[in-house]
């Protein structure tokens, strides 16, 4: 039997790689391997979560986390090698664009392993993102690249990957597949909604995590600004990130919202299900609130998902303040059709078929 290696190091690459996970149970002619390089530490990643979500818990977890760029990429790389070593698999499988997924590559790769990635050909063309370094090199020394996207697949024709001896493939984003998935259960497995007294409050889902927005304060106090703007009118909701929340006490910033602990996948759910708006710098979270049928306003100065920004659906506004509040109020009274089919369908089972393919 074919054996497959997965390498994943946050939570939302658990949730996305268990859509490939429970299709490769279904043909049951490939054997895989998780391997959790524990990149993201994360207290809801408990074995309750595994369960909870049905998703196969790692065969190794090896805790590499809270260290610098370069020596977690080091520590990841000699780690997984070491994986390598034991389970000598057919394929190695990374997803998206944490420093999991370049040390997954190039452990890899420098084996003579194959490597599919998967989310390939997303820019940001911000090179002061490390995860947009990431993705650049996992693309180059991949075997089969896997695209969510038209956006994505036109990033690697530009950059030449048609030229190389690269399998590239557009199947749609594998999100959407979770998101259809595991919403069917959000509501009997999450009480969020009641336990906040959400059901029937027009409210506003937000997050903030991202360095370029915690690490710069001026950024984040005109972000939170414009958040507590709209919260005159709509409850703001805020799940804090661990790093926002140290940078908020750091500098003594008490926000108008609500801010809550974070919270887990099926919360999420519910929250996106039950919220009028999202606003975030978040990347997945973007698509999710796509996918829920729900406006989003980027916190960023560039998306990976220039889609959802060509078609009207998302705003860049950067940390604007004016532009926060006059996006939320132009949003509000939209009523935009969302039946766009921007991301795919059944795009697990065919990423499945192409690595089946690719190691036959």
């Amino acid at each position: 039997m074919k054996k497959i290696v997965t390498i994943l190091g946050a939570r939302p690459q658990f949730v996305k790689a268990a859509v490939l996970s429970r299709i490769i149970k279904k043909h049951n002619n490939i054997e895989e391997v998780i391997v959790h390089t524990g990149q993201h530490f994360d207290v809801n990643m408990s074995d309750i979560f595994f369960d909870e979500m049905m998703i196969p818990k790692p065969k190794y977890n090896l805790e590499i986390s809270s260290r610098s760029h370069g020596a977690m990429t080091g520590l990841m790389l000699l780690e997984i090698e070491k994986v390598l070593i034991e389970e000598v698999p057919d394929v190695v499988v990374v997803y998206g664009d944490t420093n999991s997924t370049i040390a997954g590559a190039l452990a890899a790769k420098k084996m003579q392993i194959k490597v599919v990635h998967i989310e390939a050909g997303l820019r940001s063309f911000n090179m002061k993102m490390p995860e947009e370094i990431n993705r650049i090199l996992t693309d180059r020394i991949s075997d089969l690249l896997i695209c969510p996207t038209q956006a994505a697949l036109d990033n690697l024709e530009r950059e030449g990957f048609h030229k190389l001896s690269i399998h590239i493939e557009k199947h749609g984003d594998i999100m959407k597949d979770a998101v259809d998935y595991y919403s069917q259960f959000s509501a009997e497995k999450s009480t969020i909604i009641k336990d906040h007294e959400l059901k029937n409050s027009c409210f506003v889902l937000a997050t903030i995590h991202r360095q370029e927005n915690t690490d710069d304060v001026n950024k984040l106090k005109t972000i939170l600004l414009g958040l507590e703007e709209i919260h005159k009118t709509h409850p703001v909701l805020f799940p804090i990130h661990p790093r926002t929340k140290a940078i908020l006490m750091k500098h003594s910033i008490e926000p108008k919202i609500n801010i809550i602990e974070p919270v887990g996948y099926y919360s999420m759910l519910e929250l996106l299900k039950n919220c009028t708006m999202v606003v975030t710098d978040s990347g997945g979270l973007q698509k999710e609130a796509f996918f829920n049928k729900k406006h989003c306003i980027i916190t960023r100065d560039e998306t990976e998902w220039v889609e959802l920004v060509e078609n009207r659906f998302a705003k860049i506004v950067g940390s604007d303040t004016e532009n926060i509040i006059n996006t939320f109020k132009e949003y509000l009274s939209s009523n935009q059709d969302f039946s766009a089919q921007l991301y795919g369908d059944l795009v697990g089972e065919k990423i499945y078929q192409s690595i089946y393919k690719l190691i036959q």
